[in-house]
């Protein structure tokens, strides 16, 4: 059976595994701010300007930050096809609960701002809420059942339900990416906002630091215990996660000491290495199956054939350095931190720079 086919991967396989990993990297470091800031609108924006300012630091950027979600979806499908298709049978209904959010969440920050009434503004800031969070917290369901184990049976046939996907460790997982990603979105209001605006981000960061500490070091060492029970832990070195943690104890000081851009490069340091052991721990797997280890997807079985792997490649070593530049130049750009915008001023979702 196919299922049972075990070959080692070759470069070229490990090196798009590699790759679609730091797409997913870069994708929750960058979105996962835009989550953090969208999930403290309500919270933090007392009126309707406080609002403005918090979505207009993410408004000249968090379209670019979906990008790298629609080049990781379209580098898996290329790359591994097998292991896209399996995910989206399996996974249909929470990638179509993030898809919708997304959906939501991007015609708010373009609606919002269309229409001077409160109840319409309400609405869309609604929007932008549930448009993060939802996302936060199924985006670490999904990666933690990858690497935990999901119904697979021969031939990468789905036997399972949404049920089977929801289980406790699966749970702790989207817990620990929704308030990671709220933390590193206080790290970044901090950073990018004045007044009344900033001193709320600090005062939630502080609030929000030791509980994320204790969710996401109890995710992680769930995670790798159970990796060295089932001798399977893939390339994870203890240090990595060890590190996380280390950087996630620290961000608490670093934002009652005002030192917001270390804040921030600590949370997405948490960030970086809370995806990096998921992703090494799967290694050389893309799914494993909770039926029999018999049945795990490997990246060999999964991937495409070289001469696709090999195009690809090439494509990817001309374009990404562009990308790569282009987004640079829009953080540096749009790097100053906003304000109030002045009475009468039309606010748009791009921040007017002071």
């Amino acid at each position: 059976m196919l299922a049972l086919i075990s070959t080692s991967p070759s470069g070229l396989e490990q090196l798009w595994f590699a790759l679609i990993g730091v797409l997913w990297l870069g994708y929750f470091f960058l979105e996962g701010f835009d989550f953090g800031v969208g999930i403290l609108l309500p919270f933090l924006g007392k009126n309707d300007n406080d609002r403005r300012v918090i979505v207009n630091t993410i408004g000249p950027v968090w379209d670019g930050n979906e990008v790298w979600l629609l080049t990781a979806g379209g580098a898996t499908f290329a790359a591994f096809p097998q292991w896209y298709a399996t995910v989206f049978s399996g996974f249909y209904l929470p990638l179509f609960l993030i898809l919708a959010a997304l959906i939501f969440r991007g015609v708010a920050f373009e609606f919002r701002h269309k229409r001077e009434d409160a109840t319409w503004t309400k609405w869309w800031d609604r929007a932008i809420f549930w448009g993060s969070a939802l996302p936060a917290l199924l985006w670490g369901v999904a990666f933690a059942d990858f690497v935990h184990g999901v119904p697979m049976a021969a031939n990468y046939s789905w036997t399972g339900t949404f049920f089977d996907l929801v289980k406790p460790y699966a749970l702790l997982g989207g817990l620990s990416t929704l308030a990671l990603f709220t933390l590193h979105g206080s790290t970044f209001l901090g950073l990018k906002t004045h007044g009344d605006v900033r001193q709320r981000a600090r005062v939630v960061g502080k609030a929000l630091a030791p509980a994320t500490f204790a969710i996401v070091t109890g995710f992680l060492a769930w995670t790798y215990l159970t990796a060295h029970n089932t001798h399977h832990t893939g390339l994870v070195p203890p240090l990595l996660p060890i590190a996380g943690v280390i950087a996630l104890a620290g961000v608490g000081w670093l934002i009652r000491d005002r030192l917001e851009g270390w804040a921030f490069l600590a949370t997405a340091i948490v960030i970086v290495a809370f995806f990096t052991t998921l992703l090494l721990n799967l290694y050389p797997n893309v799914l494993v199956s909770s039926v029999s280890p018999h049945f795990d997807m490997t990246i060999a079985a999964a991937a495409s054939h070289p001469y696709t792997l090999k195009v690809m490649s090439w494509v990817a070593l001309i374009f990404t350095p562009f990308v790569l530049l282009y987004q640079t130049w829009t953080y540096i750009i749009f790097k100053r931190r906003v304000g109030h915008p002045s009475p009468g001023e039309i606010s748009s979702s791009v921040p007017a720079q002071r």
